[in-house]
């Protein structure tokens, strides 16, 4: 049963014999050696689509809608006629005040004529001081006259380009709630129709401030460097496949819910596909920043003591086994991130953990992993007790 335990690991590992006087040769290990590089920090967060922007479209005028010039689910642009509401009374209310406006303009020469005239003769003494004063009146009511009915007009105008109903946004409309021949209110509780603005697209995530807290302190010991303001998010879609588009980081909230212990991030992302919809679950990869000289140490060469720590088997360069608690500070990919307590150049043992401990000699073999599955891919040289390669 132990021969074909060993077997099935791949290698030609050996246990001791346990016969008096005999020792079973070193047990073989795959290693890898593990070297310094600079790896970008990534937080996983979940969060849901938002469109970027959302207007409901609701009539600014009453009256009955006369026609619906839009298709349903269809792409609008900004200023584009969606509804016509019939516009009879606000057409009539508007030339009555342009007449109006005529009217008044036409009584403005006369009186300013008038004052002139009364100018003129005051230094003649041939009218009164007081037809003076009257004649200056009767010119400033003309002139309010003109100018409250050019505001007549401007509000006429108004009201009757708002029986043309239009889109406030560019984006995807949904359907309409109200049929041709419904009668609307002015600002009524009950959108017409909603327009949003697809691409591009915000995504709003969720992070815990115990994980904010943890980074800045990285920062400040200067484990990590953060990336600047142009940060980088990716996408997981809940199909598990990766979205093709790469977002940015737009803002993160100041401020924590009590309840929840978490804030909000909000990123944006372009979407010309319209392949993300509003209220979609996804899973964002946000560059946090970069963790210099740190270590990657594959997952599967981790495991944990009774007391929960995690720790990996290194072979040293006497060729004995050195059993090692690690600071894990994340996962990137297949990848545990530890920036203490290995040395550049040090051998882990990623196959043939569960048949060495600490103390033990063992032979080891390089192997390379595979980064996408995380397990071996190939085997290479054996190295030596000093920790060259032997052929």
């Amino acid at each position: 049963m132990i021969s074909g335990l060993l077997a099935a690991t791949g290698l030609h590992s050996q246990v001791y014999a346990q016969g008096a006087g005999q020792a079973a040769p070193k047990a073989q290990v795959g290693v890898v050696e593990l070297h310094p590089q600079s790896v970008a920090v990534t937080a996983k967060l979940s969060g849901r689509t938002v469109a970027s922007l959302d207007a409901e479209v609701r009539p600014q005028v009453g009256g009955i809608i006369e026609e619906r010039l839009f298709k349903e689910g269809s792409e609008v642009k900004a200023g584009e006629i969606l509804y016509r509401i019939d516009d009879d009374a606000y057409q009539a209310t508007y030339d009555s005040a342009v007449a109006a406006l005529t009217r008044a303009e036409a009584a403005l020469p006369s009186a300013q004529t008038k004052l002139e005239r009364y100018e003129e003769l005051i230094s003649q003494n041939a009218v009164a001081k007081q037809d003076l004063d009257d004649a200056r009146a009767t010119l400033a009511q003309a002139k309010a006259d003109v100018a409250s009915a050019k505001a007549n007009v401007q509000t006429a105008k108004i009201n009757l380009d708002r029986t043309k109903i239009r889109a406030p946004i560019a984006g995807r409309i949904e359907s309409s709630s109200l049929s041709v021949g419904a009668l609307v209110t002015a600002s009524q509780t009950t959108a017409l129709t909603t327009i949003r603005q697809l691409d591009p697209i915000n995504v709003d995530l969720t992070q815990s401030s115990t994980n904010l807290l943890n980074l800045r302190k990285a920062v400040r010991e200067g484990r990590v460097k953060l990336t600047g303001d142009n940060v980088q998010v990716r996408l997981d879609l809940e199909t598990g496949e990766e979205y093709p588009l790469t977002g940015h980081l737009e803002f993160s909230e100041a401020y924590v819910d009590p309840t929840t212990g978490t804030y909000t991030l909000r990123a944006e992302f372009p979407n010309p596909d319209r392949l993300l919809l509003p209220g979609m679950y996804v899973q964002a990869a946000v560059e946090e920043g970069i963790a210099q000289n740190s270590y990657l140490v594959p997952q599967r060469a981790v495991t944990r003591n009774a007391r929960g720590e995690p720790i990996a088997f290194f072979l040293g360069q006497d060729g004995k086994v050195d059993e090692r608690i690690l600071e894990v500070n994340g996962n990137v990919g297949n990848n545990w991130l530890v920036s203490e307590g290995i040395s550049d150049g040090e051998r882990l043992i990623v196959e043939g953990t569960l048949f060495v401990k600490a103390g033990q000699e063992a032979t080891g073999t390089l192997v390379t992993i595979n980064e996408t599955t995380g397990e071996v891919e190939s085997r290479g040289d054996a190295v030596t007790n000093q920790g060259e390669k032997t052929n």
